[in-house]
């Protein structure tokens, strides 16, 4: 089994990055999900509300990043790493209330005249710490803007099986991975308790429960019933349709594309 892929989605809910090799951090890969849209009350956007968020397309540029919209080339946003924050603001991501940065207003009026309603855009500062739940941690550890767990690993196999079952076969975006690998057996990862990719040590955690926003299709932002109608047929689990798993890191500073995988089952 060796990596197949790397992807990083710099601002949560946006277009996603696929790399050839990338650098680790506790709270997820460099540049992942470190950034994100918040409403007026400071609660996160994502595309399970606001599927247009999905016809964002982010790359990643020597000095910053680059929003462009799918559906117009033209319109686009750059934001410099080292932009100045406004002030903070403390944000909500599920059940966690974490300080962040608000970046420029140019910014927040973008992405305010894009989506058509009023939103601002945040980055996660090193200072803020948010951590993970204690029985999943295992060393104190913290999490980015990512909706729980710093990484999250699908096998291709898996994504194969379930293609095999659907009229109209979905890509692996759909499920936003950080991590894709080749080889072994549908579902294969859900066995595991820890696994090296190259020589970088993750702990394997918890699968990943499944919602709505796999049914937007990433190139239209349209939503269908599939792929969870399918996937809630034979992967429900105490009603939770799972689909991939969460790990966290436990060393290494790097991992790239043809990286070897060696689980440790459970």
């Amino acid at each position: 089994m060796q990596l197949q892929d790397i992807y990083i989605y710099p601002i949560k809910s946006l277009g996603g990055i696929r790399l050839d090799s990338w650098v680790l951090e506790e709270k997820g890969f460099k540049y992942d999900r470190r950034w994100m849209l918040i409403d007026e009350r400071g609660v996160f956007l994502s595309q399970r509300k606001h599927p247009k968020m999905a016809l964002l397309q982010v790359s990643l540029g020597k000095d910053g990043l680059k929003v462009v919209s799918k559906t117009d080339s033209e319109n686009y946003l750059e934001i410099p790493f080292e932009s100045k924050a406004e002030g903070r603001t403390m944000v909500q991501i599920w059940e966690d209330e974490v300080e962040a940065e608000v970046l420029e207003s140019k910014f927040c009026t973008w992405f305010s005249d894009f989506l058509g309603f009023s939103t601002r855009l945040v980055s996660m500062p090193d200072s803020t710490e948010r951590k993970l739940k204690p029985k999943y941690a295992i060393n104190d550890e913290s999490v980015s803007f990512a909706d729980g767990m710093p990484y999250l690993l699908i096998g291709q196999s898996s994504l194969d099986d379930l293609n095999s079952r659907l009229e109209k076969q979905i890509p692996m975006d759909r499920f936003r991975p950080n991590l894709v690998f080749s080889g072994g057996s549908a579902f294969e990862e859900d066995t595991w308790d820890s696994l090296k990719i190259g020589d970088s040590i993750f702990k394997v955690t918890k699968p990943c429960a499944r919602c709505v926003m796999t049914t937007v299709d990433q190139d239209t932002a349209k939503k269908g019933k599939e792929p969870l109608k399918t996937l809630s047929s034979y992967r429900t689990v105490d009603k939770n349709v799972l689909f991939g798993q969460n790990m966290l890191l436990i060393e290494g500073k790097k991992v790239s594309v043809g990286d070897v995988l060696i689980p440790q089952k459970k």
